[in-house]
């Protein structure tokens, strides 16, 4: 037992430290340079600013007109309208899938696990965008969201779904209940748990999101946080002091929502799992 508690105490403390070096100290090197002037920011150094200087903050919201608040509130929008849609979708995709056992659903569950794996082609989705008329419209690149976090939501609904005993749903149909009435009023509750781990890892997702606003959505109107980057470097010269704290203020409110609602995340993954 000895044996077990010092390898279990050995791996806690590798792991502690690998986490310091890998988020810890990049965070602190962020932060500190976001409170140094120009000129010592950019010597990308992790020592200690002379003087701080939280006008940084106030520089970067102001900077191109208020942008950093056209990002917040366009970023905000793409990310709760996809969650909501990605919710309603997957969730009656996943229990589709679970409770049913044919062929069609074989070839579902495979078209899904491609899903997973194949990569969005650029091009081909520009094309369609613009033959739909939603190329550079926040309805468009919504759409282009939800796509891309489909197939993962759906296997986390899937595996809850498991854990969700049929028999609630035979004694709803035996009180009159359609297999639609039954879903949402007897089935959806239940699934609070795999939701919020879904709205949680998907806001993240789709809130961090680099790539795919900037060839689905460009525009000075439709910036999102991650291309107000693009504001502080330049060919020949950069302002990384204004650009680490527009990372600062990118990461917080995504970095306090993940702490704050940790625990949810794990138990809403590993739910069906347990009781599957």
């Amino acid at each position: 037992m000895k044996k077990k508690n010092i390898k279990c105490l050995i791996a806690t403390a590798a792991g502690v430290t690998a986490g310091f070096f890998i988020f810890i100290i990049p965070f602190l090197f962020m932060l500190t340079n976001s409170l140094k002037d120009r000129k010592s920011a950019n010597q990308l150094s992790i020592s200690l600013p002379e003087s701080l200087h939280f006008e940084n903050f106030i520089n970067v919201i102001k900077e191109q007109n208020y942008m950093l608040v056209r990002a917040y509130k366009n970023s905000f929008i793409l990310a709760v309208c996809s969650i909501v849609l990605l919710i309603l979708f997957s969730a009656m995709s996943g229990y589709v899938l679970q409770r049913r056992s044919d062929k069609k659903m074989t070839a579902a569950n495979a078209m899904i696990l491609v899903g997973l794996m194949v990569p969005p082609a650029i091009m081909p989705t520009i094309w369609i965008l613009q033959s739909l008329g939603l190329y550079k419209t926040m309805v468009g690149m919504i759409l282009i969201e939800v796509a891309l976090h489909t197939p993962f939501t759906v296997m986390l609904y899937r595996g809850f779904m498991s854990s969700i005993p049929i028999e609630l749903e035979d004694a709803s149909y035996i009180d009159g209940c359609s297999q639609w009435k039954t879903f949402w009023t007897v089935v959806f509750p239940l699934l609070k748990p795999v939701s919020a781990t879904v709205s949680i890892l998907n806001l993240v997702s789709v809130f961090n999101d680099f790539m795919n606003p900037l060839y689905f959505l460009p525009g000075s109107k439709n910036v999102t946080l991650q291309l107000t980057l693009y504001s502080f470097i330049g060919q020949f010269s950069s302002s990384y002091n204004l650009l680490f704290a527009d990372v600062i203020m990118i990461v917080l409110p995504m970095l306090i929502i993940f702490f704050i609602l940790n625990d949810k995340i794990v138990d809403g993954m590993t739910a069906g799992a347990v009781k599957g």
